[in-house]
C-alpha cells in the first residue's frame, strides 16, 4: 500500500512535540543548575576531595598499565586480576565461584576480597580501558567518596558548619590509615556506604523515639513509615557493603553496637521510649539483609572451597601501643623510622601521633555531657583495645598483659578479623569529637574559639597526607596484548605461564588481565582451603613440574630431565587440562627455562615476544 502524504496537521503536531521534548530538557536542566548553585558549597568541597585523593595517587596517572604502588604490587596485581573477572558479569559470565585461576579446582570469590560490587559498576571501565585503569580510579575514588560521605553526614545529620564537617571528612577520608590501605587494599578503603549506613541507623533511632512528654512530638509514638524505610535502606546498604568489603562492615557494626549501647546507657529516657521500637526496626533490617545474602555468606564459609576460619594470625597482626601516638611514615611530615612499629605499609591503621590524640581527649572532655561525644570516647576506648591483640605489645616488646581481643578468641569467623584493623574505626569517632568541638568554637566567639581552633589545626597537620609511592612495571608481553595467545589456547582454557603465578610473585596473572580473563591459569595469588587440614591458606602446594620451573627460573640451572621428569609434566599438564605452555623471552634465565622446557614438552614455537608449546 502507498502511504499519503503528510499533512499541514501532522506537521503541526510534530512541531508540538518537539517543542514539548526541548522544554522537558530545559526543564531538567534548569533542575540541575539550580540544585548545583544550591549545593555549590558541597560540590566544592567534593571536587577539593577529589583534587586531593588525585594527588596522592597521580604516581599512577601517567600509565595505569606501566605503573605500580611500589609498597604492594602484589595485592596490585590480584585486585587487578579480580576486577577483570567480575566485569565479565556484563558479558553474562557471573558467578561466585571462578575457574579462571587454580585450574582446575577454581576459586571461590566470595571467599576472597574480590569487592564484586565495585568491579560490575566499573565494568564498562575495565572493558573499554582495561583492568589497570579501574584499578587507579577506583583507588582515588574511594579516599574521596569516603572524605564526601563523612562531610555530607557531618554537615546534613550533625548539621555541623561545613568547615569543621570539612575537617572531620579529611580525617575520615585521608586519614593514616585510609593512606596506608590505599596501597592496594581496595576492600578496606571503600568506606563510603559506611557513614550511609550511620545515617540510617540514626534515622531508625530517631523514628523510633517519640519524643520526650510536653515536646512539640512527645507522645506521638513511633514513626513507623520512616521505620519502616530506614530500614529497608539499612537492609540495602549493609547488602552492598558485603559485596565490597565485609571487613569493613563487621568493623562498623561493631563499632555502632559500642555507641548505640553507649548512648542507650546514657539517656535512659531515650532507652525506654525508642528501644522496642529500634528493636524491631533493626531486627526488619536483619531479615531482609538475610533474605539476599544467605547464600552468598554460606557459599563464602560452606561452598565449593569456600574459607570458615582466618588466614592471619592475631598475635602477628597486633598493634604496637607505642605506634599510636606516632606518626605515618606515609605522612608529609612522617618518616621511615616508626615503619618497624607495624606490619608493613598497608598496615599503619594507628600512626594518630600524639597531638591528635591529646587535643581529641581535650575536646571529649569539654563536650563530654554531649550522649554522642560519651559514646564516640567509649567506642575509641574499645575498638583502640581491640587493636592491640591478644597480648599487649609496647616498641616490638610482648608485655605478657592479655589485651580485650582475647575475649575473641575461639568465635567463629569473628577471631579472624586482624586486631590492627580495629583501629580504622579511630578515626571516624575522633573526626565526630572534632567536628562537634570545631563547631561549638566557630559559633562561639572569643578566646576559647581561637583556642579550639588552632588545637585542632595543630593536631591535624601529623596526619596530612603525602602521595603514595609508585615505580614502574614490566610490560606484559606482546604475544598476550596483540593476540598471540589465542594460537596455543582457545578464549576459555587453560594457558600455563613460565614460571607459573605465585603468591609472592603473582607477575603472569598480569597476562590473563590483559585479556580480561579470557583463559585460566593453574595455581596463582588467592585463598583457599589448601592449608594443613583443610585449613584457610594463601596460593596451593605446587604441583612437580612447576616445582621444577620456579627453581630454574629461581637459580637459572637447567636441572637433568630424564622420562620420569617427561611423564611427570605430561600428567601435570593433564591435571591442569592445559592447552598451552608460554614463556615470555624477556623472562629471567629465559634460556635455560625454554631449553627445559624443551625437554618436557619438545621444540617450541616462537610468535613476537614469547615461546609456546601446545598440548
Amino acid at each position: 500500500m502507498s502511504r499519503s502524504a503528510p499533512t499541514a496537521r501532522d506537521d503541526a503536531v510534530a512541531e508540538r512535540a518537539l517543542h514539548t521534548i526541548a522544554g522537558v530538557r530545559r526543564s531538567r536542566l534548569s533542575r540541575l543548575a539550580r540544585a548545583a548553585v544550591r549545593h555549590r558549597a558541597d560540590l566544592l568541597v567534593g571536587l577539593c576531595f577529589t583534587a586531593l585523593a588525585g594527588w596522592l595517587t597521580h604516581g599512577l596517572w601517567p600509565d595505569p598499565t606501566g605503573r605500580t604502588l611500589s609498597l604492594n604490587p602484589e595485592d596490585q596485581i590480584l585486585y587487578e586480576w579480580l576486577l577483570a573477572v567480575d566485569a565479565r558479569a556484563l558479558l553474562g559470565d557471573f558467578g561466585l565461584f571462578t575457574d579462571r585461576l587454580n585450574a582446575p579446582d577454581g576459586v571461590n570469590l566470595m571467599a576472597n576480597t574480590s569487592v564484586i560490587a565495585l568491579g560490575v559498576l566499573f565494568a564498562p571501565v575495565t572493558l573499554l580501558f582495561g583492568a589497570p585503569v579501574t584499578f587507579a580510579l577506583i583507588a582515588a575514588g574511594n579516599l574521596a567518596g569516603t572524605a564526601t560521605a563523612w562531610y555530607l553526614l557531618f554537615s546534613r545529620t550533625l548539621r555541623a558548619h561545613r568547615l569543621a564537617a570539612a575537617l572531620g571528612g579529611v580525617l575520615c577520608g585521608f586519614g593514616p590509615g585510609m593512606l596506608s590501605h590505599t596501597n592496594s587494599h581496595l576492600h578496606m578503603t571503600a568506606q563510603w556506604l559506611i557513614p550511609v549506613i550511620v545515617w540510617l541507623v540514626v534515622r531508625l533511632l530517631r523514628a523510633a523515639d517519640g519524643g520526650p512528654p510536653g515536646t512539640a512530638t512527645g507522645g506521638r509514638g513511633p514513626d513507623r513509615r520512616r521505620l519502616v524505610t530506614s530500614a529497608v535502606g539499612l537492609a540495602a546498604a549493609v547488602s552492598a557493603q558485603v559485596f565490597i568489603g565485609e571487613e569493613v562492615l563487621f568493623l562498623g557494626a561493631v563499632t555502632l553496637l559500642v555507641m548505640a549501647v553507649t548512648v542507650l546507657a546514657v539517656d535512659r529516657g531515650l532507652a525506654r521510649r525508642a528501644l522496642p521500637a529500634f528493636t524491631g526496626g533493626m531486627a526488619l533490617a536483619t531479615g531482609l539483609a538475610l533474605l539476599v545474602l544467605a547464600h552468598p555468606l554460606w557459599f563464602q564459609f560452606a561452598g565449593p572451597l569456600g574459607v570458615a576460619d582466618g588466614l592471619f594470625s592475631p598475635r602477628y597482626f597486633s598493634a604496637d601501643l607505642r605506634s599510636w601516638p606516632a606518626i605515618s611514615p606515609l605522612a608529609l611530615v612522617g618518616n621511615d623510622r616508626s615503619a618497624s612499629l607495624s606490619t608493613g605499609p598497608a598496615e599503619y591503621n594507628t600512626f594518630l601521633g600524639w597531638p591528635l590524640l591529646l587535643v581529641t581527649a581535650g575536646c571529649a572532655l569539654w563536650l563530654g555531657r554531649r550522649p554522642v561525644v560519651r559514646a564516640c570516647a567509649v567506642g575509641i576506648l574499645v575498638t583502640g583495645a581491640f587493636s592491640l591483640g591478644p597480648e599487649i605489645v609496647f616498641d616490638h616488646e610482648r608485655t605478657g598483659v592479655p589485651g580485650p581481643y582475647a575475649l575473641l578468641a575461639g568465635l567463629p569467623v569473628v577471631d579472624g578479623a586482624l586486631p590492627m584493623r580495629f583501629a580504622l574505626a579511630v578515626p571516624p569517632l575522633a573526626a565526630t569529637i572534632l567536628v562537634l568541638a570545631v563547631d561549638r568554637a566557630l559559633r562561639a566567639a572569643g578566646r576559647p574559639r581561637r583556642l579550639v581552633l588552632a588545637a585542632v589545626g595543630v593536631a591535624l597537620v601529623p596526619v596530612l597526607p603525602a602521595p603514595l609511592p609508585t615505580a614502574a612495571r614490566p610490560p606484559v608481553p606482546e604475544f598476550i596484548t596483540a593476540g598471540h595467545w589465542r594460537a596455543c589456547v582457545e578464549p576459555g582454557g587453560v594457558l600455563v605461564p613460565v614460571p607459573l603465578a605465585i603468591p609472592k610473585a603473582p607477575g603472569p596473572m598480569r597476562w590473563a588481565t590483559a585479556t580480561g580473563a579470557r583463559f585460566g591459569m593453574p595455581e596463582g595469588f588467592f585463598i583457599g582451603p589448601h592449608g594443613r587440614g583443610g585449613g584457610a591458606a594463601m596460593g596451593v602446594a605446587k604441583r612437580p613440574t612447576s616445582a621444577l620451573l620456579a627453581e630454574v627460573a629461581t637459580s637459572g640451572l637447567r636441572p637433568a630431565v630424564g622420562e620420569e621428569e617427561r611423564r611427570q609434566a605430561t600428567a601435570d599438564a593433564r591435571y591442569w587440562g592445559a592447552s598451552c605452555v608460554a614463556l615470555a623471552v624477556a623472562t629471567p634465565h629465559a634460556d635455560s627455562l625454554r631449553l627445559t622446557l624443551e625437554a618436557l614438552y619438545g621444540p617450541s614455537t616462537r610468535m613476537a615476544d614469547a615461546w609456546f608449546w601446545r598440548l
